[in-house]
């Protein structure tokens, strides 16, 4: 049976395209526009409530119901990935045995729009048993929410951006607004790095852009591919296709970096001499001064350095001497390129 409610059940009103565009702008602008009149709202009370959060030995758990529950568990996981260990505790789930998960040190964050919400009320004493800081995000200053908190952050809105006025849109919004204006200015107060970050996001891109080092893509040992000065333009042909790279290192007697030769080094070899030896020694035809990278250096800086020169590979080179080769193939299987 179908819903004589549903809107699919009715027949659509007749709204010119413009006139619906201008109602999904309107509700853009409505948001934007308390987003403005919060940040000029806002003072102290953040301020406070971002050291507490900072300073707290335990856990941020973060409460709500209903569409506040919602941007909730979004706040809990914005903490979470910026290194602010976090968590979202269902208020109805809480009262049923969940607040065994909170412990002395943690800090509340309660959200509800009204501040009379009676499941997030109720976890309200136990954070007081235990001497857990409480901070309450709500839109009305006179709730109970907010005379029983520590700290209160107003998420008053004038209107809500619906046509009808009365689904939690502009609310909403305030409400992850203000959590990601929080979580912003902890992460500034712990003085956290992009390593930092990459380290809670080890699977994604962009820990593997901040993580990996050439040492952990670069070919060695026996796949460094190496002759020393001397060599004919054959032998280090040989060792360059033999090993894969496409170049190899050039050395002296004792194994300091001398030049590289590349298959690009082996065509120009190849045009500019009129009868082309094959046994002509590496120095007629090798690049002297390559561009090198120390091994412990970031994987992304190699991209870089390839992108800037021109290149396609480089040598890791550690006081002097060769330690490895990286090549754009193993960047680009590691989503770096």
């Amino acid at each position: 049976m179908s819903c004589p409610m549903l809107p699919r059940d009715r027949d659509l009103c007749p709204v010119e395209g413009e006139a619906l565009l201008e109602t999904g702008r309107r509700v853009l602008r409505q948001e934007g526009e308390e987003l403005l009149r919060a940040a000029g709202r806002v003072g102290d009370e953040m301020v406070e409530a971002a050291r507490r959060i900072a300073a707290c030995d335990g856990r941020l758990v973060v409460s709500g119901l209903g569409k506040s529950g919602l941007i909730g568990r979004k706040i809990a996981a914005t903490f979470a990935s910026l290194g602010t260990p976090s968590f979202f505790l269902h208020a109805t789930e809480g009262s049923h045995g969940d607040l065994g998960m909170v412990c002395r040190g943690d800090v509340g964050l309660f959200l509800s729009n009204s501040g009379e919400t009676r499941e997030v009320l109720e976890l309200l004493p136990f954070f007081r048993r235990i001497g857990a800081p409480i901070i309450a995000m709500t839109g009305k200053e006179s709730s109970r929410l907010a005379q029983e908190a520590d700290v209160v952050l107003l998420a008053a809105v004038e209107r809500e951006a619906d046509p009808l006025n009365l689904a939690p849109t502009s609310s909403t919004t305030l409400q992850l607004a203000l959590g990601d204006a929080l979580a912003g200015m902890v992460t500034e107060l712990r003085g956290l790095c992009q390593e930092d970050f990459a380290l809670f996001h080890p699977g994604g891109a962009l820990g593997r852009k901040l993580l990996l080092r050439v040492e952990d893509l670069m070919g060695s040992g026996e796949r460094l591919p190496r002759v020393e000065r001397g060599a004919t333009v054959s032998e280090a042909l040989f060792e360059m296709t033999s090993k894969g790279y496409g170049a190899t290192a050039v050395t002296d007697e004792e194994g300091f970096l001398v030049g590289i030769f590349t298959d690009g080094d082996l065509r120009r070899f190849l045009e500019r001499s009129l009868h082309p030896s094959m046994d002509a020694p590496i120095e007629e035809a090798m690049t002297l001064s390559p561009k090198t990278i120390a091994p412990d250096r970031l994987a992304a800086e190699a991209v870089l350095l390839m992108e800037r020169h021109e290149v396609s590979v480089l040598m890791a080179v550690r006081q002097g001497k060769p330690v490895g080769i990286i090549h754009l193939h193993e960047l680009l299987k590691a989503g770096l390129a």
